[in-house]
């Protein structure tokens, strides 16, 4: 049993108290850094001369066979490893996002996060949100919420967009004014948005418990990923796990310790909220069973 693993199985005999439903899954190595300024060159369309409240979203087109060939899902992709991975990913996810009651508010906001960089958050984050986007009856909404480090803002090539920065630091900017739709099929993106002195504090503020809360209630149908800091590198990113109904935190293979899993995992107030595990960059063969369950916190 590697390193990892053991952390795993003790951290979750310690969770079991707290979390009644968290999961590990293993998410495979792309042996693709989280960092991919090259992977993606996506066009938006020029924006209206005048500053205008819309309610319409401006047009990303996506270089699909691009983001194929840097090891992402696209609907084109087919059935493949990473394919599969991201369905056992998702499902438990969009079923507590479906079954929760009306009283638990949040269950459609996703927080996908991780203890420190580069342990592949944002590679997770796109590619669930790519699978989640093939449902049938759900729209899904990616949010980069990671100002400071944008991974996915940076591998759709849209560092100079305005985002999500903007749209709290402007109070008449819209949603509408920052959301990009997409030629996905059931999917949008919000880029982080420019640089700003302040960016990371811009996540904890009355803005963007106000942008939450209005996009949980707002579509019945979608779900929405925030692309969060590292839990361990800011203090804004338990901000906005406490803002969410649920957290996917990726562990990097052989590299994420048990200390930075405790450390990370304390921030978050898992009280009536879903935190699952997905072990990433893991290398070797797990055989016929390798798309199961590595277990259930409780059990």
């Amino acid at each position: 049993m590697s390193t990892i693993e053991k952390a795993l199985e003790k951290l979750g005999k310690g969770l079991a108290k707290s979390s009644d439903i968290a999961k590990v899954i293993d998410a495979a190595d792309s042996n693709l850094p989280e960092d991919l300024a090259a992977a993606e060159t996506g066009t938006v369309s020029t924006p209206p001369s005048q500053k205008q409240t819309t309610k319409t979203s401006r047009r990303l087109n996506l270089d699909l066979e691009r983001l194929s060939r840097a090891g992402f899902l696209t609907p084109e992709s087919g059935r493949s490893q990473l394919a599969e991975e991201m369905r056992h990913i998702k499902r438990p996810l969009l079923l507590n996002a479906v079954g929760a009651s009306k009283e638990s508010s949040g269950s459609n906001l996703i927080m996908v996060t991780s203890s420190r960089p580069s342990e592949g958050k944002s590679y997770t984050s796109l590619n669930l949100a790519m699978s989640i986007a093939k449902e049938r009856d759900k729209t899904v909404l990616l949010v980069d919420a990671d100002v400071a480090k944008p991974g996915v803002t940076r591998v759709l090539g849209l560092e100079s967009e305005k985002g999500l920065v903007e749209y709290l630091v402007d109070d008449e900017l819209t949603l509408a004014d920052v959301m990009l739709k997409t030629n996905v099929p059931n999917f949008r993106f919000v880029p982080a948005g420019r640089r700003h002195i302040h960016s990371t504090e811009l996540l904890a503020s009355d803005g963007m418990i106000a942008l939450v809360n209005d996009l949980s209630k707002r579509y019945p149908d979608r779900i929405v990923i925030f692309d969060s800091p590292p839990l361990l590198a800011t203090s804004e990113a338990a901000v906005v796990a406490s803002l969410v109904g649920q957290v996917l935190m990726v562990v990097e293979a052989e590299k994420t310790t048990k200390q930075e899993l405790d450390e990370a995992l304390s921030l978050i107030d898992q009280s009536n909220k879903y935190v699952g595990l997905v072990l990433n960059k893991a290398r070797g063969s797990f055989g016929t069973d390798y798309y199961g369950y590595y277990g259930s916190y409780g059990e």
